[in-house]
């Protein structure tokens, strides 16, 4: 337990670091993260550019505090509909079965079937890129894994004696879905968001690398990494900068993800203390 509160703490701490520096990168960067300035293009770190400057002499500083905001706000975004969509489809087929939860299951098993990375390169690539297309890829191979953690939650829940009692002094089942089943997941839902966060900054981080996802000259730590391709040779702040900016989004994701799993795991907790 004490180790599991340190980890959601280091975590939270460099999280919060990481969104801050973005939230506020309007009144504490240096410089204009677009303005380019030939004369000083591919420069070291210096006392005017901190952390150099890029092959059009654009303040690699201010970059780095503008370049998180898209991919975050993508993924949140993201990860959001493809939660409430998820559940949606999984408590409903979970709860009432049949004919309703077959035709949910098979279709979550086709879109799970099929490689994620794959079809999202697919479908921006017909579509074309920008964010409301990566958007959409994104949710498209997304939902089915919400959808089957929900449903599998569902299935136990609604057997529990708890239900039985309620709908025997007459709860119907809207009272029981989303007063008492959907509340008694939220824990593993909660963790399984913030998993799911990390794999789409990863995600749009790919895409976005391959031209298909948030586009030039949008600040952005993948498409930095994308741009500094042909000029890492000689200047290799360039992709090391962006690149452990979004390790470390990355990292901090995961160990919150984790921390929480095992705060929020009441079972594991009981096992322990026995």
């Amino acid at each position: 337990m004490k180790n599991s509160r340190m980890r959601l703490f280091i975590a939270a701490a460099l999280l919060g670091v990481i969104l801050l520096s973005n939230l506020l990168a309007p009144w504490i960067a240096p410089c204009d993260p677009n303005e380019a300035n030939m004369r000083v293009r591919l420069q070291g770190p210096s006392p005017e550019h901190p952390l150099g400057t890029d092959s059009l002499g654009r303040d690699m500083l201010s970059r780095v505090l503008y370049g998180g905001r898209s991919s975050m706000l993508v993924a949140l975004a993201a990860t959001a509909l493809s939660m409430a969509l998820g559940m949606l489809l999984g408590v409903l087929g979970g709860y009432y079965g049949g004919m309703l939860d077959w035709c949910i299951t098979a279709v979550a098993n086709i879109f799970q079937g099929l490689p994620g990375t794959c079809l999202m390169i697919a479908i921006v690539g017909v579509l074309g890129p920008g964010i409301p297309n990566l958007l959409l890829a994104l949710v498209l191979t997304s939902w089915a894994g919400f959808s089957r953690i929900v449903r599998t939650e569902t299935l136990r829940i609604r057997e529990e004696a708890y239900i039985e009692g309620m709908r025997a002094l007459g709860a119907g089942n809207g009272r029981l879905l989303w007063r008492h089943i959907v509340p008694n997941m939220m824990a593993n839902i909660i963790v399984l968001f913030t998993t799911r966060v990390g794999r789409c900054v990863l995600s749009i981080a790919s895409l976005s690398y391959l031209g298909l996802g948030i586009k030039p000259p949008t600040p952005d730590w993948s498409v930095m990494i994308s741009d500094a391709r042909l000029n890492y040779r000689s200047a290799p702040h360039l992709i090391i900068v962006p690149g452990l900016c979004i390790f470390l989004l990355l990292l901090s994701i995961n160990m919150l993800g984790d921390a929480l799993r095992d705060l929020l795991d009441v079972r594991s907790q009981e096992v322990k203390e026995l």
